[in-house]
């Protein structure tokens, strides 16, 4: 087993099967977007024949949604898996930004919330599309001041509880709407009938995965893991690789990978952050060049699926690090040309 080339391929990072924004993000189940712009880069290098445009509208119609969800952060769902995650993940991600509140010395008493979610719906409803400025706006002509981290709890948890959720997509600020108004309804899922499928969902876009990846990335306690896994009955095996249980579905895709090919892979992306041991790709040693204890990711460069660099996105020019040796001689320009013609279309 070559577990590098395995992710990369069915990570649809090499040799990408879908044509669509929504697709991309449907196949993966959810895809971390804590970085506003980089989020779309993530889709596009995933997607065959990536266009700004195709994103954008599949964001604006509903499509596409942006939301906290897994862990208490920033996803990119479909409209089609939207309220079933709601249903399945919200619960322990409301209690994990509970505790991220008591932490910070937060309290939200319950008439508080519910006058503050009467204008958020409000808010959303007159306009449509929002930003966080205006729910600033509508809670100050009622009487209420705040500040901004104490109004991103109470925006987050609505999010969580099925209320809000992206609004149109602008260049650089987040946008909130009604999710009644912007998410169509869909069949309801039983408990183990969402847990089987956002299993499969998982190990069929980022394996080889551990079950402590996949506890790491849903949020979900490890009995709820355990038993998605056990629901996927013979579809799903382990493998043994370096005295760790990997597991695999029988439609793995293991064929397609190109040899010298580099990545520039943006901060948050699902090749790291969905798994809690990235040492298959990323040596251990320079673990802190990728991401901090903190939580914060970086731009990476990947190597035939390698972590070997660091890239900077927002720079006119090409600006590549490598902290990888053997690696300064090579041509990164390729990469460079087909992240730069997306963000310039």
């Amino acid at each position: 087993m070559n577990p590098v080339t395995i992710r990369l391929l069915n990570q649809q990072l090499i040799a990408p099967q879908f044509s669509t924004p929504t697709e991309v993000i449907r196949y993966m189940g959810a895809m971390q977007a804590q970085e506003y712009r980089m989020m779309r880069w993530a889709v596009a290098m995933r997607t065959q024949k990536p266009s700004h445009k195709a994103f954008k509208q599949a964001f604006d119609e509903g499509q596409i949604i942006r939301l906290h969800l897994m862990r208490g952060t920033w996803q990119l769902v479909s409209a089609e898996d939207y309220w079933s995650m709601i249903d399945l993940f919200a619960p322990k991600a409301i209690a994990v930004t509970k505790g991220w509140m008591s932490s910070n010395k937060i309290s939200i008493p319950a008439d508080e919330l519910m006058r503050v979610r009467d204008i958020l719906v409000r808010t959303a409803a007159d306009k449509r599309s929002v930003t966080k400025d205006d729910f600033v706006l509508a809670l100050t002509e009622k009487g209420l001041k705040m500040d901004g981290h104490r109004l991103s709890y109470h925006i987050r948890i609505a999010e969580m509880a099925g209320i809000l959720c992206s609004g149109d997509l602008q260049p650089m600020k987040a946008t909130y709407a009604l999710a009644a108004d912007k998410v169509k309804s869909t069949v309801k899922m039983d408990k183990d009938e969402a847990l089987a499928y956002y299993t499969r969902q998982y190990f069929q876009s980022r394996q080889p995965a551990t079950l402590e990846d996949f506890v790491w990335w849903s949020g979900l306690n490890i009995s709820d893991c355990r038993k998605g896994i056990a629901l996927l009955g013979d579809y799903i095996h382990v493998e043994r690789y370096r005295g760790r249980d990997f597991y695999m579905t029988d439609d793995c895709r293991t064929r397609g990978f190109r040899k010298g090919t580099f990545l520039l892979i943006p901060p948050y992306d699902e090749y790291l952050i969905g798994y809690k041991s990235r040492d298959i790709v990323l040596p251990q040693e320079h673990r802190h060049r990728a991401h901090n204890n903190s939580g914060i990711f970086q731009p990476v460069i990947a190597y035939d699926g390698k972590i070997c660099g660091n890239w900077s996105p927002f720079k006119e020019y090409c600006q590549a690090s490598f902290f990888e040796e053997g690696f300064e001689s090579l041509d990164v320009s390729e990469a460079w040309q087909s992240y730069n013609s997306y963000r310039n279309k």
